[in-house]
């Protein structure tokens, strides 16, 4: 365990459910885990007792091993009652893949941001822009060269369809400070920005719980990328913004991340994220000396070799930084006549 995750404290210590089984997390709460083909390698999911049935909070990656593991816990972990609600965090392909799959499945409605909502029909849907495609020259404006890492990008052109081939057709919004009725306890929408659109986090104040997503996550720094449909985006500045919605919750919250262990240690962990994106923004700052791509500054940031999954977040996250530092005035931006972009200290 390192330095930072030690000052955490994992409610259930090493325990992991095993694919297809639960596992209680507070009265009514259970905790599932499914796998992941990347070097995330799973994803934490949620199910709710809701009077006579089921909520399901977010729904794993389109594919036959998830279904499987989805089939076992209708079988084995529902004690005989239905799903009535579905519910996605955020529109990334872990969360909502199968979404469609199960709200089909039970003939139940998609409870979604309209803001997740829409990028995930977006994606699903290949549209110009947010279609891989678009990633390609992006990276290219931000100094990607490397001839054999674009042609492995090329070939994910289509990667977001095979992970959410469909998407529900409707849905019911849920928006920032709304309350769910889930079970006889209300939970409360929190909304964060960032890493997605309109991420939805949970808090259900009489247990103490805050389902987090993605937003606080025990381990690992959450992404924070600059994408193609939205070229001046200044995804840290929102996502720092963000962590302050959860300032106001006890110290005391049973924290349950998408990825990683259920913990308790919020503000302490809240704390960290912040640190590290200052420390972030130091060496990039170090960097800029001298003109640097967003290309260039992903060896600053990422002091290993990066698969081309793990590149489309490194690029994204490079870029990112260097922007909230253009928007704070600290960097200038400047673009050469083949059409690449610098950055450099004021």
């Amino acid at each position: 365990m390192n330095p930072l995750e030690s000052q955490l404290s994992y409610a259930f210590g090493d325990t992991i459910p095993a694919a297809g089984k639960r596992h209680e997390i507070a009265p009514g709460v259970y905790w599932l885990r499914m796998g992941l083909p990347f070097a995330l390698d799973h994803i934490n999911l949620w199910l709710l007792r809701d009077g006579e049935g089921w909520t399901i909070v977010d729904c794993g990656i389109a594919n036959d091993a998830t279904r499987d593991a989805w089939e076992t816990v209708f079988a084995n972990e529902l004690e005989g009652l239905p799903v009535t609600r579905v519910i996605a965090t955020h529109c990334h392909p872990d969360h909502v893949g199968l979404a469609d799959w199960l709200c089909s499945r039970w003939n139940v409605p998609l409870w979604m941001s309209t803001g997740e909502y829409g990028f995930a029909r977006m994606m699903s849907g290949s549209l110009p822009g947010v279609d891989g495609t678009a990633m390609l020259p992006h990276f290219q404006r931000h100094g990607l060269t490397d001839e054999a890492m674009l042609e492995k990008l090329q070939g994910r052109k289509s990667y977001y369809p095979t992970l959410v081939p469909a998407v529900p057709a409707s849905y019911r919004r849920v928006q920032d400070g709304q309350v769910l009725n889930i079970g006889g306890h209300g939970w409360q929408v929190i909304t964060g920005f960032g890493h997605a659109p309109e991420h939805v986090s949970l808090y259900c104040e009489h247990l103490k719980i805050l389902i987090s997503g993605d937003m606080v996550l025990p381990r690992i720094s959450t992404n924070v990328s600059v994408f193609a449909v939205e070229p001046e985006a200044n995804p840290v500045q929102l996502y720092l913004d963000s962590l302050g919605k959860y300032d106001g919750l006890p110290d005391d919250t049973l924290v349950l991340p998408s990825h990683g262990k259920p913990f308790r240690g919020l503000h302490t962990r809240i704390g960290q994220l912040r640190d590290h994106h200052r420390e972030r923004l130091d060496e990039v700052v170090a960097a800029c000396a001298t003109p640097q791509s967003a290309a260039d500054i992903v060896p600053v940031m990422f002091r290993r070799p990066l698969d081309a999954h793990q590149l489309t977040f490194a690029m994204g996250e490079a870029l990112a930084h260097l922007h909230k530092l253009w928007f704070d005035g600290i960097l200038e931006r400047t673009t050469d006549s083949a059409g690449r972009i610098r950055f450099h200290r004021t």
